[in-house]
């Protein structure tokens, strides 16, 4: 049997802690620029394609690709080749889950959290 000593030497699993605060710091980090939360706003609305983007933020094109970037490494948008085009759009769950529960579209689920974002005029 063993002793009290020996109990302690056992190493205990860790829970797994439902916030994920690695994984939040990671999407409220891809989210701390004001263009990075321009470029999800305008997604909420539909994919939109580079060009579209671009003109929609009004930072330069290159601004835009690097911040792009950021929100696709941090699994908030996907994008798909389309001819051309790069088109981009929100991943699935950063905005489908909550429409389907009633809140309104302005809403993201970042799984830690949830952001809601006022409406454009």
């Amino acid at each position: 049997m063993p002793t009290l000593q020996d109990r302690n030497r056992i190493p205990r699993m860790k829970a797994k802690d439902p916030l994920d605060p690695e994984r939040c710091s990671v999407l409220l980090a891809a989210l701390a620029a004001p263009e990075r939360l321009r470029i999800v706003r305008l997604l909420v609305d539909g994919e939109r394609n580079v060009s579209q983007i671009i003109e929609a933020v009004n930072i330069p094109a290159l601004n835009v690709n690097h911040h792009l970037k950021v929100l696709v490494h941090a699994d908030l948008i996907r994008f798909r080749k389309q001819g051309r085009f790069m088109i981009y759009s929100l991943c699935d769950g950063v905005l489908g889950q909550i429409v389907e529960s009633g809140v309104p579209r302005e809403s993201l689920n970042l799984g830690c959290c949830q952001i809601v974002m006022p409406c454009g005029a």
